[in-house]
């Protein structure tokens, strides 16, 4: 193993002059050169991009760690807002999100801000040219990337409790799992596997996996299957072989993800598609890296090959292909960045060195590894995916309410017995539970309680369906007895069916 000189500028820039003409031939993509490692890697991808013959015209937009610090609370300006409705498409170097309270974070932002529902990730072994306990990996996780606990709703309600909220929505489901049955049609792929946790999240993840029953029944040509997300997680690490495509909610999708794209290799490889209706953004799985920015060290891979997920997206499959194919040969030629250096190494690289060998590859085909065809792959197509048509109206019944309250001095039955006097000619009390258990009637003294108390009241029986009417003036009861409240969550029944889970023990 010995270092290359290339003849090269570390940190050369490209400009959209580079890239040719300005005419209709060239599309105008939104390139963010981001934070950390972020301008380095996104300048040698657009070398790369720009020698390839990528008909592309990239506007320039700050921003991350340094628009936050300049007093735009979002990560990002009005003008780059207007840049990305433009051109929609955007290429994105990784950000930081400052440390400290009242920072989102900038990608989830984006995500859900321009509506891009499908987060597309490859996790390919690069065997034997990158160590892989996983030598034939082929896996691609397709993730939810609005909703699920992403939504970002938290709220301290007690001295001792944090809520976060999680939101599962049917046509949140259905575009993501029609969205992964149509990626696996489009690129040959023979399975798709559905990961949750439905066992447990009866409700939210209970609806994920009915919708994908329900729209699995579109595509018989295409083997289902279902794992609980903690074992298919193991699973995916001992046996990835055993999965094709994966299609799971958001948090399970970010996680298992960043496993997959490890253990087929390397993180810093993985580059990822974000699909929405109008607007598509593509980038590098990684971080921003502050600890090794500026010293021309990172592997842009990643980017690179988000980048060249971007051009298939353009319809620029010549130059996908292209750019695909230079980078394998480069790989499997032993011209490696520093954290790909191992037994296959022939030639140590920076970034910018590393960018010139892809260059220098251009035309040329991989010799070990099976070259990539983009030629003929069929697009994905949004038509089928985002014509979501609501269901008829269920008929919904208020049933009963949940009542939460912040009280530290009363035992179970103490507040069961307060709360008995407090009820009204249409409600009982039913049950009361502390962090989801029933601790009411029939609690456990080894259970253990925290001062949020979950207060359950249903309809009597003889009195019939609840009115909000009733529901405010069992919570103007409970007041009059300084209880404090923190919220409260109506009962329903949808044309029957209850529409809340039972307690724990219940």
């Amino acid at each position: 193993m010995h270092s290359l000189s290339l003849n090269d500028e570390k940190n050369s820039a490209v400009y959209p002059d580079e890239f040719g003409s300005t005419d209709g031939d060239n599309v105008a993509i939104t390139v963010a050169l981001g934070d950390g490692i972020g301008p380095e890697i996104t300048h040698a991808t657009l070398r790369i991009l720009s020698a390839a013959g990528a008909r592309i015209r990239p506007e320039f937009i700050e921003i991350g760690e340094q628009v936050y610090l300049a007093g735009h609370s979002a990560g990002i300006t009005p003008e780059a807002w207007q840049s990305l409705r433009q051109t929609k498409v955007f290429l994105k170097g990784p950000v930081t999100t400052p440390s400290g309270s009242g920072y989102k974070s900038l990608n989830v932002t984006i995500r859900k801000t321009l509506g891009l529902y499908a987060n597309v990730r490859p996790c390919i072994s690069y065997s034997p040219y990158v160590h892989s306990l996983h030598p034939t990996m082929d896996v691609v996780i397709i993730r939810e990337n609005e909703e699920d606990l992403y939504a970002g709703i938290e709220h301290r309600q007690t001295d001792e409790v944090y809520q976060c909220l999680k939101l599962i929505t049917r046509p949140g489901c259905e575009k993501i799992i029609r969205y992964a049955f149509e990626y696996a049609r489009s690129h040959g792929r023979q399975k798709v596997t559905c990961m949750v946790k439905d066992n447990i999240m009866k409700m939210t993840d209970g609806l994920f996996y009915k919708v994908f029953q329900e729209i699995g029944t579109d595509y018989p040509d295409i083997e289902q299957d279902r794992y609980i997300i903690d074992i298919g997680s193991a699973r995916l690490a001992t046996q990835p072989e055993r999965f094709d495509v994966i299609v799971t909610t958001n948090l399970y999708g970010d996680i298992i993800s960043d496993i997959a794209a490890e253990i087929s290799g390397s993180i810093g490889l993985a580059g990822s598609a974000n699909i929405g209706e109008h607007v598509a953004m593509f980038e590098a799985i990684h971080g921003s890296a502050p600890d090794i920015a500026g010293k021309g060290v990172a592997n842009p891979s990643g980017l690179i090959l988000a980048a060249v997920m971007m051009l298939v997206h353009l319809r620029q499959a010549d130059v996908a292909e292209k750019v695909h194919n230079a980078w394998l040969k480069t790989i499997e030629d032993g011209i490696h960045t520093a954290d790909l250096k191992g037994t296959q190494t022939e030639i140590l690289v920076n970034t910018s060195q590393f960018a010139a060998a892809v260059i220098a590859r251009l035309g040329a085909e991989p010799q070990k590894f099976k070259p990539v065809r983009y030629q003929n792959a069929a697009p994905v197509s949004n038509a089928n995916i985002v014509s979501y048509q609501a269901k008829p109206l269920a008929k919904k019944v208020i049933v009963g309410v949940d009542v939460f309250i912040h009280q530290h001095e009363l035992s179970a039955d103490q507040l069961a017995e307060r709360l008995h006097k407090l009820t009204t000619e249409a409600v009982e009390l039913q049950m009361i539970t502390n962090r989801g258990v029933k601790v009411w009637p029939g609690g456990f003294p080894e259970t253990f309680c925290t001062d949020h108390w979950r207060c359950r009241f249903m309809v009597k029986t003889d009195h019939g369906q609840l009115h909000y009417s009733d529901v405010i003036r069992l919570l103007a009861n409970i007041s009059s007895d300084y209880f404090d409240v923190i919220k409260t969550e109506n009962l329903c029944s949808f044309d029957g069916e209850a529409g809340f889970t039972l307690g724990q023990g219940q």
